[in-house]
């Protein structure tokens, strides 16, 4: 009978053993499951931090977004079609006639404009006849990209400053462009970016 009794009490001590054994694993998982938590947030907190510095670097150096809420640019941009500009293509250049800009509209430099450089610097532009003139030129300015003959209205002359530009919107008829602003010039360093495509609602390039 002291037999059994020995070998019961040897197995209640085994038994505990592996409890407390069972226990110190389940604990040590615990701290391993806790560990990695922290190691996961930390890796997903280090993606999310370099994916907003690199948004901020391409927004502020690299590329312009912008959206165009009304139709003085159809049918080259429609309304609301969202466009994407390089920051870059005047860092060692400058504008060209024909090139699409977003610039900060020098009536209230808030807010992004986006229209074709017309006018260059030191260039004369005159408007009359439905046609654009320039520098004295008696042949008028060849403009495929317009949507429609522009409506004869009063003679306009103007002339480009140094070192700034004379914009049009495509769809002249629509447009709230230099002829009718109160600042009617854009300096070079008001230019952002040079439109090249866009993205929303279809994506395609813009010339």
């Amino acid at each position: 009978m002291s037999e059994e009794k020995d070998y019961g009490e040897l197995g209640e001590d085994r038994k505990g053993e592996s409890l407390r054994q069972a226990g110190d694993i389940e604990k040590e998982d615990f701290q391993k499951e806790k560990v990695n938590w922290k190691k996961e947030i930390w890796e997903w907190l280090k993606i999310i931090v370099s994916a907003a510095v690199i948004a901020l670097v391409l927004n502020n150096f690299i590329i312009a977004n912008s959206k165009v809420p009304s139709g003085s640019m159809e049918n080259t941009i429609m309304t609301n079609d969202r466009v994407i500009g390089s920051r870059l293509s005047y860092l060692f250049a400058d504008p060209k006639r024909g090139d699409i800009v977003i610039f900060h509209y020098p009536d209230d430099e808030k807010i992004y404009f986006v229209k074709r450089v017309i006018g260059l610097p030191g260039d004369t532009v005159d408007i009359y006849g439905g046609h654009v003139y320039l520098n004295g030129s008696e042949e008028p300015l060849q403009e495929d990209y317009i949507r429609e003959p522009m409506l004869p209205e009063i003679p306009m002359h103007f002339e480009v400053p140094e070192d700034c530009y004379f914009m049009l919107g495509d769809n002249r008829n629509y447009s709230k462009d230099a002829r009718f602003w109160t600042n009617t010039y854009v300096k070079k360093e008001k230019i952002i970016a040079k439109v090249l495509f866009r993205y929303y609602p279809r994506i395609g390039r813009i010339q």
